[in-house]
């Protein structure tokens, strides 16, 4: 029963990434088709990742109340279902709209499987929890290079995120039914809705850190790669694959490393390992040395968040749930901020310059990963 719930869990991790990255992959396009520059596309999609900050404490509260496996499912569907209507957008505000909803719908999801991932976690002695997150990454790789392929073969966004929401559709009638189903009678009587409180916050602004860089490489790097490294059309988006498969890589080892070493060293090495990347590319604006640099990326910002998670339920007394949407309202604040921001400096200076400011803020992960207790698992 533990393993069958355990690649129910999975297969939705999949349906988050795979589904997330193949929006993110067409971005350059959309950006395209509706005549934006920098500064206006920045400030359209600060719409999702605001959709899905406004829903968090809504979904703290819903995760004490019912099983993550009904909030997983409804967000799924909803996942599923926005997606194709996003490459039908013809105008700003068609887009900003959609975004807010697909925001809030990547919300209930995402939290939902990290609550799901922990009531797993609880029915094994060893670590898992990064491997659910190398699923994740795995599918976001995977939505990064179908995207890569839908746009070397000229096919449009809307065929295209049609034929990744049924997927996402038949994927999610098959795992449901292995969910896991919690019991919320304990947790009915905890608090559901709170603000982090002084350890839970030191995790919340680790994550925070990590949130920016992942925001940056989902919205900037396939522009990063267009404006910055001139590459043509169809290696729009290597840049961003390159970023994803290391992602995964950390992910899957992630549970060996931190059992050996330790959470905080693990979260000083994810620092450095983000500000070497980033300041690498920016160095050297050239194909093999961006594609490097992003791999580099991804394997510091592999392990952040689930590190984060995994110690948040171990540091409260709030029920899972709860408290991972709690740590999530700071972390968050990081997705929602970071892309607009990017956004807004490169309009003003240039997208190069915008990266540094993500590298400074990567290495903070390092310095305040000193000021936690550590945790080997």
């Amino acid at each position: 029963m533990a393993r069958r719930m355990r690649i129910a869990v999975a297969i939705f991790f999949f349906i988050s990434g795979f589904t997330f990255t193949s929006w993110a992959s067409r971005i350059p396009t959309l950006q395209e088709k509706l005549h934006l520059n920098d500064a206006q596309l920045g400030t359209v999609l600060f719409a999702l990742p605001m959709g899905l900050l406004l829903t968090l404490p809504f979904t703290g509260m819903l995760l004490g109340r019912v099983s993550s496996r009904y909030v997983m499912l409804a967000g799924a569907l909803l996942y599923a279902v926005l997606l194709p209507a996003l490459g039908l957008v013809n105008s700003v505000w068609q887009l900003a709209i959609l975004l807010f909803f697909f925001g809030s719908s990547r919300n209930f999801l995402n939290i939902a499987i990290n609550a799901q991932s922990v009531g797993v976690q609880a029915m094994y002695d060893r670590s898992i929890i990064t491997t659910f997150h190398g699923v994740w990454s795995v599918a976001g790789f995977a939505g990064a290079g179908l995207g890569s392929l839908m746009i070397s073969w000229k096919i449009s966004p809307f065929i295209h995120f049609t034929i990744v929401g049924v997927l996402a559709l038949i994927m999610t009638m098959m795992a449901y039914g292995d969910a896991v189903q919690e019991d919320n009678t304990a947790s009915a009587k905890k608090k559901l809705l709170a603000l982090p409180d002084k350890p839970l916050l030191k995790l919340g602004l680790i994550a925070f850190g990590s949130m920016v860089c992942e925001g940056t490489m989902y919205d900037w790097s396939g522009i990063y790669f267009q404006k910055e490294i001139h590459v043509s059309g169809k290696y729009i988006g290597l840049g961003f694959a390159a970023y994803m498969c290391t992602m995964a890589v950390g992910r899957f080892v992630g549970d060996r490393l931190v059992n050996k070493y330790g959470v905080k060293q693990m979260l000083r090495i994810c620092g450095v390992l983000i500000a070497i990347g980033l300041l690498l590319s920016v160095a050297m604006p050239h194909v093999v040395v961006g594609v490097s640099g992003f791999m580099i990326t991804g394997l510091g910002v592999s392990c952040v968040v689930p590190l984060v998670f995994s110690v948040t339920t171990k540091n409260t007394k709030m029920a899972a749930g709860p408290a991972i949407a709690a740590v999530s309202v700071v972390g968050y604040l990081g997705f929602l901020l970071g892309p607009p921001v990017i956004g807004y400096i490169s309009e003003a200076v240039n997208l190069r310059l915008a990266f540094v400011l993500v590298a400074i803020l990567g290495f903070s992960i390092t310095l305040l990963a000193g000021k936690i207790a550590d945790n080997k698992g």
